[in-house]
C-alpha cells in the first residue's frame, strides 16, 4: 500500500510504481471514479479511436438486423394489400 499526501489544492501525485503498472504516461488523462468508498483511477487511451477499433468485430450488425426487419415488414404489408 502506498500513501500519498494531498496538496492544499486537493492534488495528489501518483507514485511512479503505480503509473508504470497502469501504463500512465506524462500528460495522459485518467478517470477517477468512486466505487463504494474507494477511489478508482483508470488511464484513458491516448488515441480513443484506435482503442475502440475492432470492439464490435464478430458482433451482429445492427444495420443488417434493421434491414432484415424492414424487409419482413414490407413482405407483410404486401401480403395484406394483395
Amino acid at each position: 500500500m502506498t500513501i500519498v499526501k494531498t496538496s492544499s489544492k486537493g492534488q495528489i501525485v501518483i507514485p511512479a510504481e503505480i503509473r508504470k503498472r497502469l501504463g500512465i504516461k506524462p500528460g495522459q488523462k485518467v478517470t477517477l471514479t468512486i466505487v463504494d468508498d474507494k477511489a478508482v483511477i483508470k488511464p484513458l487511451p491516448q488515441d480513443p479511436i484506435k482503442a475502440l477499433r475492432g470492439i464490435l468485430k464478430g458482433k451482429p450488425s445492427m444495420a443488417e438486423a434493421l434491414l432484415n426487419e424492414r424487409g419482413k415488414e414490407i413482405e407483410h404489408d404486401e401480403k395484406i394489400t394483395s
